[in-house]
């Protein structure tokens, strides 16, 4: 259950094609192999009111998070995190190297006591 939420500030639409830093995200995900390919899922947040460090009205943020079900080791979620944090980066580059804009990343596991789910889509991909 590898979820990715993408918190921006509103002040981002019209900067970043958001459905391509999904897509993005999505790649480098499956890419490591930690993931199985039905349950990743990549969704954007817009902020439309936010306070950033200085409270100059060009900055502006990305905060990406990702929970993910318990069961892998802090090495896989390292390499797994820093995959995905790599490539959000090069997406990002431009608004990087500007003066005004913050990047994080945080990974959670999920309480698989406290979680409910139901997934049509994994038997779908797994008959393939």
């Amino acid at each position: 259950m590898p979820h990715f939420t993408i918190e921006y500030s509103a002040n981002l639409d019209g900067k970043v094609d958001l459905d391509a830093l999904c897509r993005t995200i999505l790649k480098a995900a499956l890419s490591t192999g930690v993931f199985e390919t039905g349950a990743v899922r990549v969704r954007t947040v817009r902020c439309e009111h936010f306070a950033i460090a200085d409270d100059l009205p060009e900055n502006a943020f990305v905060d990406l998070s990702l929970r993910m079900g318990t069961g892998r080791s802090v090495e896989t979620r390292k390499q797994a995190g820093e995959t995905v944090f790599r490539a959000v980066e090069d997406f990002l580059a431009p608004l990087l190297a500007t003066p005004n804009f913050a990047l994080s990343f945080e990974i959670r596991e999920i309480d698989p006591e406290l979680s409910w789910r139901r997934n049509s889509i994994h038997p779908r991909l797994r008959q393939t």
